[in-house]
């Protein structure tokens, strides 16, 4: 794994590495505004500096996963269940699709669900319809996630591009091995997560929950 990508898995900041320029840049144009007397402008890109800190943040979180248990690689609110028997679906078999869509306002970095290797990882150019849209998982920019756990089981994460979202970052590559929990990329400004697992999984998920990346237990499998 290279150095650029360690750092931003092993993040001890308490922001993204992602968000430093904008950050940055926000700050500069802020100081810069007040010392030339501008105080409204200072005071107006010094909110969004703010913001910008808040929407980049990555706390650390208490990962309590085993080898069964799948966490949610995502914040936000459950959207969507789906019960898919015909195995036309990234996981090509019968499976439960959740989908989580990410606020403004929620933490955008994501998270592995469970431990095991990444055995694929296909990204798809698309369009950008609201993500909380159902046509946004087929037909949004995304980036797709196929893990094989240590017990044969195989789960795919999407990470799907929404209205605003105009960036995916994924900081792991096809053969890592990855534990649950493990920061693995983020996606800017508003988004949604679609996760794929075995149907005869033990859901844990609810319609409408809030859930918290690498956190909540979305389900066991059996």
């Amino acid at each position: 794994m290279s150095s650029f990508a360690d750092k931003r898995i092993n993040n001890r900041l308490p922001v993204a590495w992602e968000g430093l320029p904008f950050i940055g840049i926000g700050s500069a144009i802020t100081l810069l505004c007040f010392y030339s007397g501008f105080l409204f402008v200072a005071v107006f890109f010094g909110i969004l500096t703010v913001f910008t800190i808040y929407f980049f943040r990555d706390p650390n979180r208490l990962i309590h996963g085993d080898e069964k248990t799948v966490l949610t690689p995502a914040d936000g609110r459950i959207i969507d269940i789906q019960y898919l028997n015909d195995g036309q679906n990234p996981l090509g078999e019968s499976a439960i699709k959740v989908s989580i869509f990410m606020s403004i306002f929620s933490v955008h970095v994501n998270r592995v669900p469970i431990r095991g290797r990444i055995s694929k990882i296909d990204y798809h150019p698309g369009k950008f319809f609201s993500a909380n849209l159902d046509k946004a998982s087929e037909q949004n920019e995304n980036n797709s996630i196929t893990l094989q756990t240590d017990q044969g089981h195989k789960i795919v994460f999407v990470q799907i591009a929404g209205l605003v979202a105009r960036r995916i970052v994924c900081w792991i590559k096809t053969g890592d091995r990855v534990g649950s929990g493990q920061r693995c990329g983020l996606i800017r400004f508003g988004s949604r997560l679609d996760v794929y697992i075995p149907k005869g999984t033990r859901l844990l998920g609810k319609m409408h929950q809030k859930v918290k990346a690498g956190e909540t237990k979305l389900g066991y499998l059996t």
